[in-house]
């Protein structure tokens, strides 16, 4: 199953955000787990932002809104959404992004814009995984970061 990458097309972005976080209530409430006000403000921000953001961005947002100030309270919601399967690190960036298809096992990848700093996440396929148990190797974690141009920085370039 091939699969468009997610954040770059063009979409309905509040119904984009509306449906993940609906969706992230109703499996934390299946799992027992709070999603609390600063949990789901933290998705929130990433969500709307369709962009990888560091922790003191994130940080500086919650603070402004009156939701904390001190580090630890960015790091202990993306910690709880990381595990949860809403929100992936981006290792190049020491930043974070909201999973684009949460719920759904599958080995991320990113492209990332250098123009503007979109990031759009694709669901890859699993010939990785399916080659390191053919040799008996248990991957952990997978991480593909592209880097490049989106669709409109590309045309932008290409304009001047």
């Amino acid at each position: 199953m091939q699969q468009q990458a997610v954040g770059f097309a063009s979409h309905d972005h509040d119904a984009c955000v509306a449906g993940a976080l609906r969706r992230a209530e109703e499996s934390c409430a299946a799992r027992r787990v709070q999603f609390t006000p600063v949990r789901r403000r933290v998705l929130e921000i990433l969500l709307e932002a369709h962009a990888a953001l560091g922790a003191y961005d994130l940080l500086a947002r919650l603070r402004a809104e009156g939701l904390g100030s001190k580090p630890p309270v960015a790091y202990r919601a993306l910690g709880f959404l990381i595990a949860q399967g809403f929100v992936h690190r981006i290792e190049r960036l020491n930043a974070f992004v909201a999973c684009a298809v949460p719920g759904a096992a599958h080995d991320p990848a990113f492209m990332i814009c250098r123009g503007c700093g979109a990031v759009a996440e694709a669901a890859l396929e699993a010939p990785l995984a399916s080659t390191a148990a053919r040799s008996g190797f248990a991957i952990e974690q997978t991480v593909i970061e592209a880097e490049g141009l989106c669709p409109g920085c590309r045309e932008d370039a290409a304009s001047c």
